[in-house]
């Protein structure tokens, strides 16, 4: 049985929508895969998210801003939270200290999206080594 694992961040435009696209990528046999944010303020994801996301091959363009309380609690097995806001959920929540790009230069866009990426390779092997 697959995780339900929901990465969340402030606005769901940079952050938590990497996040998102590696674990589609690479973990979706591990893992259901869900985004989400606290304040979610924009309806679509910037244009530099989807251009640095496009420069590891992974296409994020067809993902949207969805806000976190259109989840019910409960629906998740696993909560990845960087936001660097408290979150409190009805499972396991794990903080990831990830910097927020959003309004930066491609150069923190693309260590975020580096940062991110390894976060997910860790946490897809670790699932794919639990029964």
């Amino acid at each position: 049985m697959k995780k339900k694992v929901g990465f969340v961040c402030v606005g769901n435009a940079c952050r938590s929508q990497m996040a998102e696209g590696f674990a589609r990528a690479y973990g979706s046999e591990a893992m259901e895969i869900h985004s989400a944010g606290l304040y979610p303020a924009l309806s679509s994801i910037p244009e530099q998210t989807i251009r640095t996301m496009a420069e590891k091959g992974i296409d994020v363009s067809a993902q949207f801003p969805k806000d976190y309380r259109v989840y019910p609690a409960g629906f998740f097995d696993l909560v990845i939270n960087m936001s660097g806001l408290p979150l409190r959920a009805a499972c396991e929540v794990r903080a990831w200290q990830v910097d927020d790009p959003y309004g930066s230069g491609d150069r923190v866009y693309r260590r975020v999206r580096d940062e991110i990426e390894i976060l997910v390779q860790d946490l897809v092997r670790e699932l794919e080594t639990k029964p």
